[in-house]
């Protein structure tokens, strides 16, 4: 045997092992934890999840086959949150899917390593989970919810439905730390149109109905929801007593206007599921979160229930009407 050839058949065997580690390393099926901070039940968080697997099923993911997704419903709780944290990283994901500002916390808490996509999350960087919006720098990166702008829009969007509004229950979860920064922005709105605000805590539901029914025993009022894992839990408990209690609201997503409430300003929440789906692929394929920006909402929708209007007696302009994204009749 020539020496060439002795090289080339040793050469090639050589390679054998490697080239059938790389073989089975993309052949691996894949695992992706997905934490969703709504309960299973919750409509809306069933389209968002819909959303994120459809549009990893676009990007070459399909559950069974490549990838298996591993998800955990916390139902607005934060002991289950936690508790769901901690599973899913036992079962060592390639990366997680955290779907609602409120259960990144855990989520890190436990790992500083497997990569994390949030969603629903108002302001990252004041909650301590990257750096920054650029550089993350840590193991989570994501899409945020809100620019605090929108409350400007809230308080204004208020006295424009309901102009006879001065005063303003803000109901807020006081564990979300951006609810403080968006309050701040709200009271300073507010003030430019005269309008009284008040802060009312959601974390006890009793309390909550407590504290909106004596607001409302002084005329004027309105209310102004803050986004949060909690106001979807008792969503149907505050469309409920805004319209028992005859409180013109703002809200902060659209299933509170389908589901009885009088409008809604606020970024699409299934959109940024199908944006994640893209930031899990580019994961999968050994980017790093440390070097993919936080994203900003790039869909925002106004939506009046002229149903409810009607019943508190409001006529809203045709105006506001001309601008809305969505009339529902």
């Amino acid at each position: 045997m020539r020496r060439r050839e002795f090289l080339t058949i040793v050469g090639g065997a050589a390679a054998w092992p490697i080239a059938t580690r790389a073989q089975q390393q993309s052949d691996r099926i894949r695992r992706i934890g997905v934490l969703m901070s709504v309960s299973m039940d919750d409509p809306e968080g069933r389209a968002r999840f819909a959303a994120f697997q459809q549009a990893l099923q676009q990007l070459g993911w399909s559950d069974g086959r490549n990838v298996r997704i591993e998800t955990r419903w916390a139902g607005g709780k934060i002991d289950e949150a936690r508790r769901y944290a901690g599973e899913l990283i036992a079962l060592a994901p390639d990366v997680i899917l955290a779907s609602g500002g409120d259960i990144v916390g855990p989520l890190l808490h436990v790992t500083q390593t497997v990569p994390i996509v949030f969603t629903q999350t108002p302001d990252p960087v004041a909650a301590g989970f990257v750096a920054s919006l650029a550089r993350p720098g840590g193991n989570a990166t994501g899409f945020t919810q809100v620019e605090y702008g929108m409350a400007v829009k809230w308080v204004e969007l208020l006295k424009e439905i309901a102009p006879s509004v001065t005063r303003a229950a803000i109901i807020r979860d006081p564990a979300v730390p951006e609810g403080i920064g968006q309050f701040t922005v709200i009271q300073s709105a507010a003030s430019m149109h005269k309008m009284e605000v008040s802060p009312v805590d959601i974390r006890n539901p009793a309390e909550v109905e407590r504290t909106l029914t004596e607001f409302a025993r002084l005329p004027n009022g309105g209310l102004i929801l803050l986004s949060s894992a909690l106001a979807n839990v008792h969503r149907d408990l505050i469309i409920k007593l805004a319209a028992k209690l005859r409180l013109p609201a703002v809200y902060p997503s659209r299933q509170f206007a389908r589901a009885g409430g009088l409008s809604v300003y606020g970024s699409d929440s299934i959109d940024p599921h199908r944006r994640a789906a893209g930031y899990i692929d580019r994961i999968l394929k050994g980017e790093k979160p440390a070097d993919l920006p936080v994203q900003a909402p790039t869909k925002y929708g106004l939506i009046i229930n002229l149903k409810i209007a009607k019943a508190l007696d409001l006529v809203v302009s045709p105006t506001l009407l001309n601008r809305a994204d969505e009339v529902i009749e």
